[in-house]
């Protein structure tokens, strides 16, 4: 059976989930596909940050800093479980940029863009009168500290994927586009999924949002001539056993004049990164090589007093951001900003090329309103601050903790924490009636329990290990080899069990 759609939009990561969802809001019927899981590439391969980008300021990306700053904002009221203030500490070195210009680009950064700032302004610090000092080297004497925000980025896509389905959209991961048609007035698409079940959809829009395969889909799936070129840049971090205790991030200067973050990750470790690294491999299968994890240790031990190795490393990844190509030589100069290109030689074709994480929600809008003129719609809605996303219906997050806690006293404090944290008031759904820890069911290790896992299934299109102690948690730092193959068990039995043959399984 032909299914019909106002909008297909081909690429599951953080722009195809956000452009889905603001149609969706608008009314119209929208189809979203992925070939993978949702995240799976780099949008759950991101440092983390939800900011306006204080190293663009000196590339003179004036306007790019501004738009971000402000969906800063917007997006901290939208998802406050999985996003909430942290604050940067960036040690200064006189020989690499005199103090001036830190305190000119600070102040810019606190002041660009619009409207109110929940977060704290920039200030001056003697790093041996503040927390962020002692781990730091006795040569850092000085230090600048301001704000930004930090995301759950792998769940900041599924929450969106969970709201557009919620409002009407057909969410198909692991299902790739084989072949596009394009006729005067439509696209006819085949849907081809894991399982060898193929469907075929009509759509008067196709929306291209395929990342870093958004040429090759042209080339390969729709067959539409263009002049688009990408560069493909890869970004690697490695997370080591913790260096510091205190809760703020550090901002690192290079020789190089590259900028390295440090940041508390998951309690016990700290997340270190990124490199920028011109890439021409597979962009579904980047890899951290040698040289940057030493890149990136020696980065670090530029500035902390506990030195670290490789043989620290406890986890690494990378991945492969898409960029507009703009001839700039250096890789990590690079623009972070988008692009939207409309093609109406035809039925329409929506091209999004290059992006930020912390702009997502702003192309998304932007990229429906260029098809309002194509398709009747609504206004624009996702800058509202009474519309959500799943779980973040609450902004005091450590209020919605303590009652959950008060409902489930059993429910130790770690746990409770880190439940809030990902699912928000979904917590709730999440522990259902259960009175006890014995009542979530099976244990896979740390603290996941079936309970989490089957709604992880259920709602949010988990279907694999990787899927849910790497995308949906980051609980594969904590788990050990038995308690994997424990979960890979039950997955594939509970699949066996209750998936008909062909079902995608749509969450409810």
């Amino acid at each position: 059976m032909l299914e019909q759609f106002d909008v297909l939009v081909v690429g599951g990561g953080i722009n195809g989930a956000g452009i889905a969802r603001d149609a969706a809001g608008r009314g119209l019927s929208v189809c979203l596909c992925e070939r993978d899981d949702l995240a799976a590439h780099t949008s759950s391969a991101s440092t983390k940050l939800i900011h306006g980008g204080l190293r663009y300021l000196e590339q003179f990306e004036f306007a790019l800093v501004g738009k971000a700053l402000a969906e800063r904002e917007v997006l901290l009221r939208a998802a406050p479980h999985i996003i909430w203030p942290l604050r940067f500490v960036l040690p200064h070195q006189s020989h690499l940029r005199p103090a001036w210009m830190i305190r000119l680009g600070l102040f810019l950064y606190d002041h660009l863009g619009r409207g109110k700032r929940s977060l704290a302004g920039s200030r001056r610090v003697r790093l041996a009168d503040h927390p962020a000092g002692p781990p730091l080297r006795d040569s850092f004497h000085t230090g600048f500290v301001y704000s930004d925000a930090w995301v759950q980025d792998a769940r900041l896509v599924v929450l969106n994927a969970m709201d557009a389905q919620a409002l009407g959209a057909t969410i198909l991961p692991r299902t790739r586009c084989s072949h596009a048609r394009r006729t005067a007035t439509s696209w006819e698409a085949e849907l081809v999924a894991r399982d060898g079940q193929r469907r075929t959809v009509r759509a008067k829009v196709l929306v291209n949002a395929a990342g870093p395969w958004a040429v090759d889909f042209l080339d390969q799936v729709a067959g539409v001539g263009h002049s688009h070129a990408l560069r493909l840049v890869k970004g690697s971090h490695i997370v080591v056993p913790q260096i510091f205790e205190h809760d703020h991030a550090y901002i690192f200067q290079q020789p190089d004049r590259r900028i390295v973050f440090a940041i508390p990750y998951e309690h016990d470790y700290t997340l270190i990164g990124t490199t920028d690294l011109e890439y021409t491999g597979d962009p579904a299968a980047p890899r951290i090589d040698p040289q940057e994890t030493r890149y990136l240790c020696d980065a670090a031990n530029r500035y902390f007093r506990r030195q670290i190795t490789p043989e620290d490393v406890v986890w690494s990844y990378s991945g492969v951001r898409p960029l507009l190509d703009d001839e700039e030589d250096n890789a990590s100069e690079i623009t972070r900003d988008y692009q939207l290109e409309l093609d109406t030689d035809g039925a329409p074709l929506l091209n999004v090329f290059g992006g930020k994480l912390t702009t997502y929600r702003r192309l998304g809008e932007e990229a429906v309103d260029q098809l309002a003129a194509i398709l009747p719609t609504r206004g624009a809605w996702t800058s509202r601050a009474d519309r959500p996303l799943p779980g973040g219906e609450r902004r005091d997050v450590e209020a919605l903790q303590r009652e959950l806690q008060q409902r489930h006293p059993w429910l130790p404090d770690a746990m409770a924490w880190r439940l809030v944290h990902n699912y928000g008031t979904r917590s709730a759904t999440l522990l259902g009636q259960a009175s006890s820890i014995a009542d979530l069911g099976r244990h896979f290790g740390a603290d996941l329990y079936q309970a989490e896992v089957d709604y992880l299934r259920d709602h949010e299109w988990a279907h694999d290990v990787e899927d849910v102690l790497w995308r949906r948690s980051k609980l594969g730092l904590r788990i050990d080899r038995a308690g994997a193959e424990r979960l890979d068990a039950y997955l594939a039995a509970r699949s066996a069990a209750t998936d008909p043959p062909g079902d995608h399984r749509h969450p409810a």
